[in-house]
């Protein structure tokens, strides 16, 4: 998809201007980047494309409002991760919360429980500035440290050590606010 980063800007103003083609293009490039993120969360192919079509055609609704800081990539994940969370925020009985796993930890442990969306996102927002980015890119966002560091201009193993000085200051947060983390 070499093009489409050379395009990336034509491919914008496209969709500014309602063009199908350049809203055909967007969606293919980013779908299947989506679809990743989202399968974190449920296998549900049905719900899986539901919540991605809702995500890219608010995209395409508020495309006009990007203003060219950050990654354009960054600013469609975090789109389509809000219709995530509404998503299963409307729908309680198939799913009450949000669960973020740890891939790489070697003390694995199970999601948080019977914590709300907002609130942990309250918790992530009390971190500091650098571990704050570097948590939601990539237990979010779920891009990797090499893609965590050239969107930060930092190293890969600085993106490690803000991720793991996060994961300790938000269970320190989680425990002194009583919530209980479950062992694997």
């Amino acid at each position: 998809m070499e093009f489409y980063k050379k395009s990336e800007e034509k491919i914008i103003q496209g969709c500014i201007s309602n063009d199908r083609r350049s809203q055909e293009l967007l969606y293919k490039y980013y779908f299947p980047k989506m679809l990743g993120m989202c399968r974190r969360f449920t296998s549900d192919e049905d719900r899986l494309i539901s919540i991605i079509n809702d995500g890219m055609l608010r995209v395409f609704t508020n495309i006009n409002q990007y203003d060219g800081r950050g990654s354009f990539e960054g600013w469609v994940r975090r789109i389509v991760f809000r219709s995530l969370s509404n998503h299963f925020r409307k729908d309680e009985k198939y799913l009450k919360f949000i669960f973020l796993e740890e891939k790489d930890s070697s003390t694995q442990q199970d999601a948080l429980s019977e914590l709300y969306y907002e609130d942990l996102m309250q918790v992530v927002d009390s971190l500091p500035d650098m571990m704050r980015k570097v948590f939601e890119r990539y237990a979010i966002l779920g891009l990797s440290h090499k893609e965590i560091g050239q969107e930060l201009n930092i190293s890969d193993g600085t993106s490690k050590w803000h991720l793991s000085k996060a994961r300790e200051k938000l269970r320190e947060k989680l425990l002194k606010k009583n919530i209980v983390f479950n062992h694997a």
